[in-house]
């Protein structure tokens, strides 16, 4: 099965945060009509909002990367937050959608799907063998509840619409806010700071020694693209890179990009999340796609979009 963009009107939903925005970018160089809509304009958990859009615009598909999102912090912090606002956005989405008669969807969850000690790689079958990591349960029991609404979909209508499950991403448009990140990011911005102000020390939370996978969002993009026309199956699909790093040695990378020598301070009364999250992408390259850039250069183009806009 191939899935042809050409002339096919595609709302990317969420588009100016970090993935839909790439998803945007890579659509750009397809012949194709790409449709946008801002929260000033529709309240994605507000079900008559997004029907009435939905009914006027008419989208042939759809790549949802609306989310709300944040790092163990924000999770953590405000779960109701994270577990009501995911379930209203995907539901509203995916009625609308069945309404319009949308013919082509994609569904991005999360790796935090997986059990928190899931055999490494993990692949998809992984999904609902184990206990979820405490500190984004809520998270992860929205993104999970999305998975099965589009296979429910798929199952009683037919519908040829999919789920592709991210690794950690990184990339332009990511959220800096040190209250609200992911690791990357947060590191990214320390050192930089540090940089600035000549700080001996960075602080990292945790240990320094979980694992885990990175993914630059423009690589991710065009990952999604090559499933979207590529990929027709009921399970969802692992988008990942393949490599894995320990928090230190992310830190020690990013430190190197940055050009400034810090020690550094491991808070250990700050929790390490999940100890190791490697995801088993050799479905994604069964299918013929293996394009991902390595973590330094990820991490190069980065900091100069960060700085261009610091």
């Amino acid at each position: 099965m191939t899935y042809n963009l050409e002339g096919k009107r595609i709302w990317v939903a969420g588009h100016r945060g970090m993935v839909g925005s790439a998803v945007v970018r890579r659509l750009a160089t397809e012949n194709c009509e790409i449709l946008t809509v801002g929260r000033d304009t529709v309240d994605l958990t507000n079900q008559s909002q997004v029907k009435d859009w939905m009914a006027e615009h008419r989208p042939n598909a759809i790549i949802m990367a609306a989310a709300k999102v944040g790092g163990i912090l924000a999770n953590d912090t405000h779960p109701v937050d994270f577990l009501v606002q995911n379930l209203q956005i995907q539901t509203n989405i995916c009625a609308a959608a069945h309404e319009a008669n949308v013919e082509r969807f994609l569904f991005l969850g999360s790796s935090c799907i997986y059990p928190k000690l899931a055999p490494q790689p993990i692949l998809e079958e992984s999904l609902l063998t184990g206990s979820l990591e405490p500190t984004n349960e809520w998270y992860a029991v929205a993104k999970i509840a999305g998975i099965k609404m589009v296979q429910a979909y798929r199952k009683q209508f037919g519908r040829d619409w999919i789920s592709a499950m991210p690794t950690n991403l990184y990339g332009p448009g990511d959220n800096y806010d040190l209250n609200s990140s992911h690791v990357l990011p947060a590191l990214l911005r320390k050192f930089h700071e540090a940089k600035l102000t000549g700080l001996p020390s960075v602080t990292i939370w945790g240990s320094g020694t979980p694992l885990r996978e990175f993914l630059h969002a423009d690589d991710l993009a065009d990952a999604l693209i090559y499933v979207f026309r590529e990929y027709s199956d009921f399970e969802h699909i692992n988008i990942g890179s393949g490599v894995e790093v320990t928090i230190r040695e992310l830190a020690e990378t990013i430190a190197k990009v940055v050009g400034y020598e810090a020690e550094l301070v491991f808070d250990n009364t700050k929790p390490d999340g999940t100890p190791r999250k490697l995801m088993d992408s050799s479905r994604l390259h069964r299918l013929g796609w293996d394009k991902a850039r390595s973590l330094e250069e990820g991490i190069l183009h980065t900091y100069k979009v960060f700085k261009d806009v610091a």
